[in-house]
C-alpha cells in the first residue's frame, strides 16, 4: 500500500469511481447545504436539517451501500467500505456522518438485520435504509460501560411481552431517532432466562414509559447523545431481536469486524490533520521564512506522516484478511490500539505545529484533536485492546 494523502484505488475502479463521487459529494453538494443552513459541530440537529441529507445519500447509492443488493446496497467487500468511511473521516463536513449511514442510518443499525423478523423489517428496518426513519443503539449505562454485564436495565415478564425499566446513556443519534436497539438483562424471576440472560429489543421512543432526555455533550461539542430512560415500558413479542438470551451476541456481535471498521475514521481524521498541518506549515511566515524551514517543524512531519501510513497499512492488511474469510482477531485488537494512539499523536503535533491557531474554539484543527483523542476511548478503550491482546498471545 502506498503512502498518498489523496488515496487512490486505480487497481479498483468501481471502488475508485465511488470515491470520487463521494469528494465531489462532500465538497460541494454537502458543504453548500451546511453553509446555507450556518451549521457548526456544536449545533443542534433537527430532522427537518437531517432529512433532506439521507434521502439525497440514499438517492446518490451512498446510504446503506455496504449492504447486499437486494436491500439497495453494493455489496461492498470491508476494505471498500473502509476507503469510503476513511473519506468521511477526512473531511470537515458537520454532517458527514450521516453520508453513509454512520449517524442513525444503515450503519448505526449494524448487522441486525440478519436477525429481523419479516415483521421488524418491515416496520424499522427498511423505513431507516429510506431514510425516513433513524435508529440509536442502548448498550451503555452510567456503571456499564466496558463492563456490559453490569447494566441495571432489565426486562420484567408481564405476559407475552415485557416491562423495561432502566436508564442508558451515550446512545449516539438518540437525540433524532425513532427507536432503539436495546440491551436489558431479563429479570432474575423469568423461568425461562437466568440472571445473567441479556435480550436485545426494538423500543419505538414515544412508546409510554420511555423518555429521551438530553445526555452528556461529549469534548467533540457535538449534541448527539441520548439518555433513554424507561419506567415499566412495554415491549411486545413482536419487539424482541432475535431470541431470547441473544442480547449481548447481537449488540456485541461481529466485535472484531466493528472494530476493525472504526479505524478508517480515525485514519481519516489524522490524515486531515496531517493536511492542515502540511498546509499551514508551507505557508506560516516565521521570520521572513516559512515556518516548514524549522527543522523542528519538518521532524514532527515526518513523524505524522510515517505514523499515518504505519497505521493504515496495518488497518487495511487486517481488512484484506478479513474479506478473505479469515478473523484477524488479535490484528483488530491491535489496529484499533495503534490507530488511536497514532492519530492521537497526530492531532497533537498538529496542535503544535499551529500554536496560536490551533488551540482556537472552534477551529478544525481543535476539532479534530478532541474528536481523536475521544477514539483512544470510545469503542474500547487502549487499554482493553492491550488486554485483548495479551489475552490472545497467551491463549494462542
Amino acid at each position: 500500500m502506498p503512502f498518498a494523502l489523496t488515496p487512490s484505488y486505480e487497481d479498483n475502479p468501481r471502488l475508485q469511481s465511488l470515491i470520487d463521487n463521494l469528494r465531489n459529494y462532500l465538497n460541494g453538494e454537502l458543504a453548500e447545504y451546511e453553509t446555507k443552513l450556518g451549521l457548526t459541530q456544536e449545533s443542534h440537529y433537527t430532522r427537518e436539517m437531517l432529512e433532506p441529507v439521507w434521502r439525497r445519500c440514499r438517492e446518490l447509492g451512498f446510504y446503506g451501500i455496504h449492504l447486499p443488493t437486494e436491500l439497495g446496497g453494493q455489496n461492498l467487500t470491508y476494505t471498500e467500505l473502509a476507503a469510503l468511511k476513511e473519506e468521511v473521516g477526512a473531511s470537515p463536513r458537520v454532517l458527514s456522518m450521516s453520508v453513509l449511514g454512520d449517524m442513525g442510518g444503515p450503519l448505526r443499525a449494524g448487522s441486525i438485520f440478519q436477525y429481523a423478523t419479516e415483521y421488524q423489517l418491515e416496520k424499522y428496518l427498511l423505513p431507516v435504509l429510506r431514510g425516513e426513519k433513524a435508529c440509536c443503539f442502548s448498550l451503555t449505562e452510567n456503571d456499564a460501560g466496558s463492563d456490559v454485564r453490569g447494566m441495571l436495565t432489565t426486562a420484567t415478564p408481564d405476559g407475552v411481552g415485557w416491562r423495561l425499566n432502566g436508564h442508558k446513556v451515550f446512545s449516539s443519534a438518540g437525540p433524532f431517532a425513532d427507536f432503539s436497539v436495546l440491551i436489558a438483562k431479563m429479570a432474575s424471576d423469568s423461568e425461562d432466562d437466568g440472571p445473567d440472560s441479556y435480550s436485545a429489543f426494538l423500543i419505538d421512543l414515544d412508546s409510554p414509559g420511555c423518555t429521551v432526555a438530553d445526555g452528556d455533550v461529549p469534548m467533540s461539542g457535538q449534541h448527539i447523545e441520548a439518555d433513554i430512560i424507561l419506567d415499566d415500558c412495554y415491549v411486545g413479542p413482536e419487539q424482541l431481536l432475535g431470541s431470547l438470551g441473544e442480547g449481548l451476541r447481537i449488540g456485541l456481535g461481529r466485535v472484531t469486524v466493528n472494530r476493525l471498521l472504526h479505524c478508517p475514521t480515525a485514519l481519516g481524521g489524522a490524515r486531515r490533520a496531517l493536511e492542515l498541518s502540511l498546509e499551514y506549515s508551507k505557508t506560516r511566515q516565521v521570520q521572513g521564512a516559512p515556518l516548514a524551514m524549522l527543522q523542528s517543524i519538518q521532524h514532527k512531519l515526518a513523524d505524522m506522516a510515517t505514523d499515518y501510513y504505519a497505521a493504515r497499512s496495518m488497518t487495511y492488511d487486517a481488512l484484506a484478511a478479513l474479506d478473505a474469510g479469515r478473523r484477524p482477531r488479535i490484528e483488530a485488537f491491535m489496529c484499533k490500539l495503534f490507530v488511536a494512539e497514532k492519530a492521537f499523536a497526530i492531532a497533537d503535533h498538529a496542535v503544535q505545529i499551529h500554536g496560536k491557531s490551533g488551540v482556537v474554539r472552534g477551529s478544525e484543527i481543535e476539532s479534530l484533536f478532541q474528536r481523536l483523542r475521544m477514539f483512544r476511548i470510545l469503542t474500547g478503550s487502549s487499554e482493553i485492546q492491550k488486554n485483548g491482546i495479551a489475552r490472545q498471545l497467551l491463549t494462542s
